[in-house]
């Protein structure tokens, strides 16, 4: 087991994993400066920012000393974070979770705005890009996620959260470690 400070964090995994939430609640716990990527790659009302704008913003983090980086963004991004990260949490929970979750940000989305989402945000048309996305993803992206963490635990921090109760507690174990040192990568 390999642990270090956190400093540049890489908070990834599925659609609909609670990964914008769980990244709020990290950034408020360690004061690391949160980007969720939805914000960056789309503006206000749902419309795609150009590919070389998104890629030089999520560059520009990336050369920073701390961040917390939410999100998928694009293939060529998120091996580029994934290895600049020094500590990786990967979202990995069962897909029925990653589908009924997805379910409620939608029903739930006329009252309460989705977390780490631009304004305006087409819920329905993102709703449906999400169910689509998460055959996909979780059928040729997450074995890959899995086979990096795998490899990367011997030079980062791995965090490899497989359940809801899991998000709790590495939420509540970063609590309570204010060096961040004592944590259990799971």
């Amino acid at each position: 087991m390999f642990v270090v400070a956190m400093k540049k964090v890489a908070v990834f995994g599925n659609t609909g994993g609670g990964k914008s939430t769980l990244s709020k609640r990290l950034s408020e716990i360690t004061n690391l400066p949160l980007h969720p990527l939805d914000k960056i790659q789309y503006q206000s009302g749902g419309a795609e920012v150009p590919h070389e704008d998104y890629k030089r913003a999520h560059q520009k983090i990336l050369l920073t000393d701390q961040w917390i980086i939410d999100g998928f963004g694009c293939m060529e991004t998120v091996w580029q974070r994934l290895d600049e990260a020094d500590s990786l949490v990967f979202v990995d929970l069962p897909l029925h979770v990653h589908f009924w979750w997805v379910t409620k940000r939608l029903l739930t989305s006329k009252f309460k705005p989705p977390e780490g989402w631009p304004e305006k945000s087409p819920i329905l048309k993102s709703a449906i890009n999400c169910y689509r996305t998460l055959w996909l993803c979780h059928k040729y992206l997450t074995p890959r996620y899995r086979k990096y963490i795998e490899q990367a635990q011997s030079t980062k921090s791995v965090y490899h959260i497989k359940s809801i109760e899991q998000i709790s507690q590495f939420l509540e174990s970063i609590t309570n470690d204010t060096n961040f040192e004592d944590v259990t990568p799971a």
